[in-house]
């Protein structure tokens, strides 16, 4: 029987299981630091987890339409939710082995070890008694399950719960009980610290986690009953807001009242102990009202993410090597910003050069008297935001400050709206979101008063107003006084100010989303096809996060099909199959999922030699082209131009951390040649940048 043909389109939710499991690679790499790579044990969980909150949610609530509209749909959700079971439960697997084959070990050889409660020595059980008594046994509320609707508790979303066996101590009502009762415990974690870090020998760390010090003291905790094995359990709850078909109404109320939702929404994942015995779960099933679809078996141990927080005992040489940010050549020498970009464009790349440059420019414009107005969007911010302050402080100032505030920007909800709150009661004016729409570009602008005009200073940016994820984050940053770029960029504010689409004008320079962006990037592409047409170089090199929109995947089609090269690098979900004969076969696609997370969107199309190429913060994904305000901006200087090409260049021969993307989702390699020398493209980003900055003349 012959193969059956690749498809042409690999479904976006198993391209995106693939995607985490190239992070799974990451944390079986033996090239990467051991500390590191339990990270990104807990990066694969984080996302997992998020995945089945939002993505899985959303096929299990199709699930829930009327079979005639399910009929409508291009794919059948049941198989596809037994494709996502069958390939997360595979994974789970390797990432058990890694952890226990390879990590565990690993932690053991350099003296720390993950202990549990019943490998404690005397000295160890003093002091565990000790901490559970003063610190976990106020924050634990033990409660009985009962079958029954009306005396069920609440599962918290993502908390981690552990569920005991009961058996009565009297021995006058133990006679008549054929089934244990059952106990349920919250880990309080948080506010506690997941571990627990215990009095070791000399020269090692023992460690435990606070699920286990409950478990040793489970007796306390149910003292009329013998207490049987403990199994830790977890429920996601789905996660999405349903909000992009609200037409009316309060928005920052809707997001407030949708978010206290969010804690209770409908089950997506139940997780238990795959060693929990059958009677155990068939009554959690049924004391929680859970279906079959819900229970997914796991380990001993659950939310992995805590994994961030293990101690490292000051063992450096298990973490990565150090990167500090650089200094930018010219910035790190500027007095002052506006007569820096007045002379010439300046790029940032993150975080292999500080972001430092980005406060201190929102601060020059908060304290120079002869700014007037200082425009941002707000996707992702910090915490405690340096960003936001210096709009507050601009604001203060007496400067218009303006903050367009992206309420639906998924899990950082809440964060944005106690910055939008605080803003607008220091003067800020907040734009808050558009329903239907969500503002995804990154962009600032600064108006200063130069003798009788106002010139625009603006700040694009491939990546959020974030200085803590700009540390993770790779992205682009472009300061410029070029009017062709400011000042549409003056009238994308304009637009987000008025709400008025039919009144846009057409842009020139800049790509915007939902006006033009998707009918530009057909325009360039089918340049590209007109030179191979006429026999004349083409070639495109495309960065993005996501691949995922159908029209334009078929037009890439087109174009290998008309002889264009077309070189991919895209980090997440790639819905394209490359290499198919008559079809793909001129576009190959490679990944690099490496210690920072490759977040720029760059595209390069090559134009027989009189190349163009745009930054941009949007993928080629549906929702950015169609849903949502994104901007693309062009590279006019020269010398930047020729920075992103040799950066493109090193990501594009990585033969260390990058891999092919085929029809297959193996995730395989790109092989190094022998004796060829190792290309790892973020490490090369790094020293290309620290030499330049020793090299490059202060005033160029």
């Amino acid at each position: 029987m012959a193969d059956a043909p690749p498809p042409r389109y690999i479904n976006r939710e198993l391209s995106w299981l693939s995607f985490n499991g190239r992070v799974l690679q990451e944390a079986e790499d033996p090239r990467v630091p051991l500390l590191e790579r339990l990270k990104f044990l807990a990066i694969y969980s984080s996302n997992l987890d998020e995945f089945f909150r939002v993505r899985v949610a959303m096929l299990r609530a199709l699930l829930r339409l009327k079979k005639k509209k399910i009929d409508q749909l291009d794919f059948a959700p049941v198989r596809l939710l037994k494709q996502i079971h069958r390939m997360v439960s595979a994974q789970q697997e390797r990432f058990g082995a890694i952890f226990r084959q390879q990590i565990l070990p690993g932690l053991e050889d350099h003296g720390i070890h993950l202990v549990d409660e019943r490998q404690l020595d005397a000295r160890q059980q003093r002091f565990l008694q000790a901490y559970f008594n003063e610190t976990i046994r106020p924050r634990l509320h033990p409660t009985l399950l009962v079958d029954s609707a009306e005396e069920v508790p609440f599962l918290k979303n993502r908390a981690l719960y552990l569920v005991t066996e009961l058996w009565p101590r009297d021995d006058r009502e133990s006679r008549f009980v054929i089934e244990p009762h059952y106990g349920l415990v919250e880990v309080p974690s948080p506010p506690l610290p997941r571990f627990v870090e215990l009095p070791s020998p000399e020269g090692e760390h023992h460690v435990l986690f606070l699920d286990d010090a409950i478990r040793a003291h489970l007796a306390d905790l149910f003292p009329t009953y013998e207490v049987g094995p403990a199994y830790a359990v977890k429920l996601s709850r789905d996660a999405e807001l349903y909000l992009e078909d609200e037409f009316s109404g309060n928005l920052v109320e809707m997001i407030k009242k949708s978010l206290r939702k969010r804690e209770t929404g409908i089950p997506t994942r139940f997780l238990y102990d795959l060693r929990t015995p059958y009677g155990v779960v068939r009554f959690l099933k049924q004391c929680f009202q859970l279906e079959d679809e819900d229970m997914i078996q796991g380990g001993r141990y659950h939310n992995f993410n805590d994994f961030f927080s293990f101690p490292g005992f000051g063992k450096d040489e298990l973490g990565f090597e150090p990167m500090p940010p650089l200094a930018h050549p010219v910035l790190a020498q500027a007095t002052s910003f506006f007569d820096t970009l007045a002379e010439q464009d300046r790029l940032l790349h993150f975080p292999y050069q500080r972001y430092d440059y980005v406060i201190d420019f929102l601060h020059e414009a908060a304290t120079d008297p002869q700014v007037e107005e200082v425009w941002v969007t707000l996707y992702r911010v910090a915490s405690d935001s340096a960003v936001n302050q210096e709009l507050i402080r601009a604001a203060e100032a007496g400067k218009q400050v303006t903050a367009f505030v992206e309420l639906k920007a998924r899990f950082d909800e809440a964060t944005n709206v106690v910055w939008a709150e605080r803003m607008e009661a220091a003067g800020v004016r907040v734009l808050y979101s558009m329903p239907k729409l969500k503002v995804h570009a990154k962009i600032a602008l600064v108006a200063r008063r130069e003798e009788s005009d106002l010139r625009h200073y603006a700040f694009l940016s491939t990546g959020n107003f974030n200085e803590k994820t700009a540390r993770v984050y790779t992205d682009f940053g472009l300061f410029t006084a070029d009017a062709r770029l400011a000042d549409e960029v003056r009238r994308v504010f304009g637009f987000l100010l008025e709400r008025t689409p039919d009144e846009v004008q057409p842009f020139e320079h800049l790509l915007v989303a939902p006006f033009d962006m998707r009918e530009r990037f057909y325009a360039l592409i089918e340049r590209e096809m007109a030179h191979a047409a006429a026999g004349r170089t083409a070639r495109m090199t495309l960065k993005m996060n996501s691949l995922e929109d159908p029209e334009i995947i078929a037009k890439l089609y087109e174009a290998s099909q008309a002889g264009v090269e077309i070189r991919l690098l895209v980090r997440g979900i790639c819905c394209l199959v490359p290499g198919i004969a008559d079809l793909s076969e001129n576009i190959t696609i490679t990944s690099i999922v490496d210690r920072f997370l490759e977040h720029p969107r760059v595209y390069l199309f090559h134009n027989d030699g009189d190349a163009v190429c745009y930054l941009a913060s949007a993928d080629w994904m549906t929702r950015n082209l169609s849903r949502r305000v994104e901007v693309a901006f062009p590279l006019y200087d020269p010398h930047i131009f020729q920075q992103i090409q040799l950066y493109l260049g090193l990501q594009l021969t990585d033969n260390t951390k990058a891999r092919y993307l085929d029809a297959h989702q193996q995730n395989q390699y790109v092989p190094r040649p022998p004796d060829a020398p190792e290309i790892r493209a973020q490490y090369d980003t790094y020293r290309l940048l620290e030499s330049q900055r020793q090299t490059m003349p202060l005033e160029t």
